[in-house]
């Protein structure tokens, strides 16, 4: 066929696996993408974890139709009402003294910033991330990726350290109880990271749940105790919620539950709704030290009105909906359905998250929790063929762990066909694995 021999001739393959998705999307609308050929696909990741209000959502394609006819880009030293709008209405949506805001792009050019301002006002140039995080392709963002890419590229920035991933099905350091001692292995990560650090902390790069890394949720109390080490230090604390940000997981913003404000907050994927929108959340001190230290982040498409407008766009639906409730009954239906799939299917090892960000991890052995790499790719082709798109994050040491994030505008009806279909094609493959 000439688009897919076009396709090969043509297209850097940008993913490590070099493949792609074998179908062509025509359009989407809601939970849907619909193929050339006809088929249906229910998108259990709502695109690239970001479409919140599904696909071509009313609201937001009337918001874009009308600003690129009136406002779609300045110079980046011009201010627009929707940038001031859409960062006075962030900063209300946040605990103090979370209120100074810069609008980017992406996720990695939020992170690129959040690293660069915290090393300007602290003066330290360490980084920590989990050795199981991702948080961008570009250069700082990168250095505090784990999870993969690194090999091949160079020596990375000096500075950078890994600490281990909480990870309560998989744990590393264990209590007398068999479950995961977290403050042991948070102690454990503080001494390796003491006995390399130079003493120039200057900041911390968590997600409050780590997708790439398998949908990993951080133990209550985590969070806390690992902003007092950092603050100890003399760093900051930024959180990434790209995935997590405005409503996914049931509450506005996902370190909600901890009650623990970061010292900057990185939002992208869920606030543009599926368009390039991203943001940095500072405090006003620190912002201050940064302006004079001569913080600069001055990029092409800094504080663009049209996507600021589509972000206020999908703060008002968040809002008018309510679908930080939404989101929060809607997980509770979604994880009983696969706590149902559980019970029939033994190659499901654990269902966990919040919200509508959900991990499915699949195992050769539950008594041994075996991973089953070939399994979770072989579930993900039969539930593509069934009409479901699912996506599936393998990483050494662990099993085949699916990522499901639904837009928060799905129906009960839509989360049931996903499970159905999800239930299906794990039978199907099953029934052909050699046992």
């Amino acid at each position: 066929m000439e688009f897919w021999s076009d396709a090969e001739r043509h297209l850097v393959r940008y993913s490590g696996a070099g493949r792609f998705v074998p179908e062509i999307i025509e359009r989407a609308e809601g939970s849907f993408v619909f193929t050339a050929d006809g088929r249906r696909l229910l998108d259990f990741t709502s695109g690239q974890m970001s479409a919140i209000l599904g696909h071509s959502h009313p609201a937001v394609v009337a918001t874009v139709q009308r600003q690129v006819a009136t406002l779609d880009h300045l110079f980046s030293g011009m201010l627009s009402r929707p940038v001031v709008d859409l960062a006075r209405r962030l900063a209300e949506s946040l605990p103090e003294p979370l209120s100074k805001v810069l609008l980017l792009t992406t996720g990695a050019e939020s992170n690129e910033a959040a690293i660069r301002m915290a090393k300007l006002v602290t003066g330290g140039h360490e980084v920590i991330s989990f050795a199981r995080s991702w948080h961008g392709m570009t250069q700082a963002a990168a250095n505090a990726t784990y999870s993969s890419g690194r090999k091949g590229y160079g020596p990375a920035t000096p500075g950078n350290f890994a600490i281990p991933t909480p990870n309560a099905y998989r744990p590393d350091f264990v209590g007398d109880d068999g479950e995961l001692d977290w403050r042991r292995q948070l102690d454990f990560s503080f001494e390796l990271f003491d006995a390399q650090s130079v003493g120039s902390l200057a900041a911390c790069i968590v997600e409050p749940i780590l997708s790439s890394g398998g949908v990993l949720d951080l133990p209550p109390g985590y969070l806390g105790a690992l902003r007092d080490k950092v603050h100890e230090r003399g760093g900051l604390l930024i959180l990434d919620e790209a995935q997590t940000g405005l409503c996914r997981t049931g509450d506005w913003y996902a370190f909600q539950r901890d009650g623990v404000a970061p010292d900057i907050l990185t939002l992208s994927k869920t606030l543009g709704a599926g368009l390039p929108l991203a943001a940095v959340v500072t405090s006003p001190e620190i912002e201050q030290t940064a302006h004079e230290r001569g913080f600069l982040f001055f990029t092409t498409h800094v504080s663009d009105p049209l996507v600021a407008a589509v972000g206020n766009t999908v703060l008002d639906v968040l809002e008018s909906e309510k679908l930080d409730r939404r989101a929060a009954e809607l997980g509770a239906h979604l994880a009983a359905g696969l706590h149902e799939l559980e019970q029939r299917h033994a190659v499901i090892g654990d269902v966990r998250g919040r919200g509508l960000l959900v991990g499915l991890e699949l195992v050769l052995d539950r008594a041994t929790r075996q991973p089953a790499d070939e399994l979770g790719a072989a579930v993900t082709r039969r539930c593509l063929e069934l009409g479901l798109h699912m996506n599936v994050v393998q990483l050494p040491g662990m099993g085949g762990v699916f990522r499901i994030a639904p837009a928060l505008t799905s129906s009960f009806e839509e989360l049931d066909l996903g499970v159905e279909i999800l239930d299906r094609a794990i039978g199907d493959v099953s029934a052909r694995s050699p046992r």
